[in-house]
């Protein structure tokens, strides 16, 4: 039987090594091992790791706990990327260490959007009326 994948779906290869970036960035970031001022005055979720297809780039998503100055976390973890490249590759253990790419995750500010939108009176009345009619 052959197996139907989607060529966008990510291997389980990638998302194990992906889980394995984000557990080490995170013990980093919560241990304050980059000796950064701005890193240490936060705390940071690292949420997501994805990581291409040949393992070499891999984007970072994070957020600081709170949503307290994003911009600035995103920043200081972008100037201290060569430590953290440095230190996923000897805990990895890969033949290549991955280019890492902080970003800041947008998926709660969306998801926060979504609920405003769904909590909008018209919004609620037309979704009423919909229970109403079956």
């Amino acid at each position: 039987m052959a197996k139907h994948s989607n060529p966008d779906d990510p291997s389980v290869r990638l998302l194990k090594v992906g889980e394995r970036v984000r557990h080490i960035l995170s013990e980093l970031l919560a241990r304050g091992e980059a000796h950064d001022e701005v890193l240490s005055a936060h705390n940071i979720a690292v949420t997501e790791v994805r990581m291409s297809p040949d393992l070499r780039q891999a984007k970072v998503y994070v957020k600081p706990l709170l949503g307290e100055d994003e911009k600035t976390v995103v920043k200081a973890l972008q100037v201290n990327t060569a430590f953290f490249q440095r230190e996923v590759a000897q805990r990895l253990g890969l033949k290549f260490a991955p280019k890492l790419r902080f970003q800041a995750d947008e998926t709660f500010d969306e998801a926060s959007r979504i609920d405003q939108l769904l909590d909008d009176p018209r919004v609620r009345r037309d979704l009423d009326e919909e229970d109403g009619d079956e």
